[in-house]
């Protein structure tokens, strides 16, 4: 086969995973389930609380992959979070069960073709690298045999009572500024500083932290923080995109500290579908952009609570 058209292959490869898997979020979504908090509210859900991990490194997964595992979790009812390549499940002196079905995850990186590296060395300019995937297959821990035993179990969840303490600590700890009053949550970025109304005007005070830790992920998005591009206008794609990113973020930093997830801003269903019917790219870089709107807020979990969640992987570290 010659070079173009293995290059060609490969890019329509690329393609139809984009396709596929803004495909799996739009069919949730349009069934009223949102992928970030579905495994919650299901009673199928038997795995615990939490962030996928690989439980070969104890690294938790990030971006799309945190939600390509957890509708596996919840579709095949897998009682843990814990995921192995097949051979690190041989590495571990186990093996997949036989007739067992992987799950695809994704790596995402970047490359640059032959013809923009010609095209940029003519005009002198930089070349543009274009974002990709990779597939490659993990299997659910329960669908292995003869594991270790520590690598087989999974952790406890942490107890109820110290949940609300530490994300109180970890509001202060980022040195956001952080306003309690009013009688709606919104972030300011002109200004930046956030705003909750107090925790006696929610039915539930975990309610409380839920929306706090959606208002620090608009926050994270800060020039000074991780600087990404906000919308200004309600009712634009670029807002919607925020919307989503701060959704995710705050289902990913929940479930790393134990809260059950839940969707702030369901209103916005008809416009997230919108925008992932235009573009096939788009949840996967919202929620790559979410890992790391979570990964910045839960680095300030004091060190000796630090969650392992927080980790991101070697796997999909590079925003797609």
């Amino acid at each position: 086969m010659s070079t173009h058209h293995r290059h060609a292959r490969a890019g329509a490869d690329r393609a139809n995973l984009y396709d596929e898997i803004t495909g799996k979020i739009i069919a949730e979504l349009e069934g009223g389930r949102f992928p970030w908090v579905q495994p919650w509210g299901s009673s199928a859900a038997k795995a615990p609380l939490g962030l996928p991990r690989n439980a070969s490194t104890g690294r938790a997964y990030s971006g799309i992959n945190i939600l390509i595992l957890w509708g596996a979790v919840v579709q095949h009812g897998s009682p843990g979070q814990g995921w192995l390549t097949f051979r690190q499940a041989l590495s571990l002196g186990g093996h997949v069960r036989k007739g067992e079905h992987g799950t695809t995850v994704v790596y995402a990186d970047r490359f640059v073709p032959q013809d923009e590296k010609l095209r940029a060395h003519e005009a002198g300019e930089e070349a543009q690298a274009i974002p990709f995937l990779k597939r490659f297959t993990v299997f659910n821990t329960a669908q292995c045999e003869d594991l270790p035993e520590d690598i087989a179990t999974e952790a406890p969840p942490p107890p109820p009572g110290l949940i609300e303490p530490r994300v109180d600590a970890l509001i202060k700890a980022t040195g956001i500024d952080f306003r309690i009053g009013g009688d709606r949550a919104f972030y300011v970025p002109a200004d930046d500083y956030v705003v909750v109304p107090p925790p006696q005007a929610y039915f539930e005070p975990i309610d409380w932290h839920r929306t706090a830790l959606h208002e620090l992920g608009h926050a994270t998005g800060h020039a000074s923080r991780l600087n990404r591009t906000f919308g200004r206008r309600f009712g634009s794609k670029a807002y919607a995109v925020e919307e989503l990113v701060a959704e995710m973020n705050a289902a990913f930093c929940c479930a790393a500290l134990g809260i059950v997830p839940t969707v702030r801003h369901a209103d916005y269903l008809a416009s997230w579908l919108q925008v992932l019917r235009e573009d096939n790219r788009a949840i996967v870089r919202a929620a790559s952009q979410a890992s790391k709107a979570a990964d910045w807020l839960l680095a300030f979990l004091p060190e000796t609570e630090a969650t392992p969640d927080a980790v991101e992987t070697d796997i999909d570290r590079r925003a797609a």
